[in-house]
């Protein structure tokens, strides 16, 4: 008969050669540990990669929202202007107005010459302002009438002949800036002079209201550069380019809100020189950029440029279409949304 089963107890011991010694162990142990940091961060840095292409591919057909080019956006349907000093061609321009029939009115910021064109781009005739002080501001009335502002004071204009009409009266004196026409036929400019004020005119040239220390009550610092943007409420939109800032008041100057921020990310301005709304409210505003949409309440909505160039002035006509000025031509873009 054989043995009886037994439970064998089999005990193995390292020798001496094979027992790693204590500070040995130690150091594989923080070597292991480093290795899983480095693995655990290197899947951290690369899950929003992942995550962001495929947020992009289910977002790629939206006209909306981060960096934008005009083909997905808009569509360029006029062009004209080249850089010169002939009927038609630029060298400075930065400023653009329009009248009910569509006239579009381009004025140089230094020499004072205002071009006039048609609908279609066509050159009609050129006048000059004050060919010895920068332009600052240029607006046109649905009936023609053309505004301009140079040395603080603003001008009235026959906008196809160039005829002065005399000079907007204000009881406080020079020290107008910039200026945008309302759809009710008034105009609304901003007035700087020891303070930073937005004052409202109605159709007959005459003080409306006033915002006195529009920006600088807000921030409690001074702005010597304003641009003003009007909506179809009567909400009034000023760029204080030094507060690099959008402020909304509405159409008896209450103040509302303030978006934009200096910056370099989405939503935040960079050197921001023009601002325009369109007629569903939303805020246009150019900056290096590019152009910045935002809607009425200063949420961002996304970024494009303009044929590539830089936007040294806006506005949108009755069609919603937008027409851009950049120094030595014009761009029209209609809008996909």
């Amino acid at each position: 008969m054989g043995r009886p089963a037994q439970i064998v107890q089999l005990k193995f011991e390292a020798s001496s050669r094979t027992k790693f010694p204590r500070w040995l162990s130690v150091f594989l142990l923080i070597a292991l540990l480093g290795i899983g940091a480095v693995l655990v961060a290197m899947i951290a840095g690369f899950a929003p990669l992942f995550l962001s292409n495929k947020k992009g591919r289910a977002n790629s057909s939206r006209p909306l929202g981060g960096t934008l080019s005009e083909p997905s956006f808009a569509n360029v349907v006029l062009k004209f202007g080249s850089e010169g000093i002939g009927p038609g061609m630029f060298t400075d321009a930065r400023s653009i107005a329009l009248d009910r029939a569509g006239n579009i009115y381009v004025g140089e910021y230094s020499g004072g010459r205002i071009q006039v064109f048609d609908s279609a781009g066509k050159f009609i005739t050129q006048w000059t302002a004050n060919p010895k002080m920068p332009l600052r501001g240029l607006a046109a009335d649905r009936k023609g009438t053309v505004y301009v502002v140079q040395s603080g004071k603003i001008q009235k204009v026959e906008g196809l002949t160039g005829k002065p009409l005399g000079e907007i009266e204000y009881g406080e004196g020079w020290g107008f800036d910039d200026i945008v026409a309302t759809p009710d036929g008034g105009f609304v400019s901003a007035w700087y002079r020891n303070r930073d004020d937005i004052v409202r005119f109605d159709s007959n040239g005459k003080v409306a209201r006033g915002i006195k220390s529009a920006i600088s009550s807000v921030t409690d610092r001074a702005e010597l550069n304003t641009r003003i943007a009007v909506d179809g409420l009567g909400n009034i939109y000023a760029l204080g380019t030094f507060n690099n800032g959008i402020f909304k008041f509405g159409p008896e100057g209450k103040y509302i809100n303030r978006f934009g921020g200096q910056g370099n990310q989405d939503g935040q301005l960079q050197a921001p020189s023009a601002i325009a709304v369109d007629g569903k409210g939303r805020v246009f505003v150019s900056d290096m950029k590019g152009v910045q949409m935002f809607d009425g309440d200063g949420r961002y909505l996304g970024t494009f440029k303009p044929d590539g160039g830089h936007a040294s002035g806006m506005i949108f006509n009755d069609k919603n279409e937008l027409f851009v000025v950049d120094r030595t031509k014009v761009v029209k873009l209609q809008l996909k949304e």
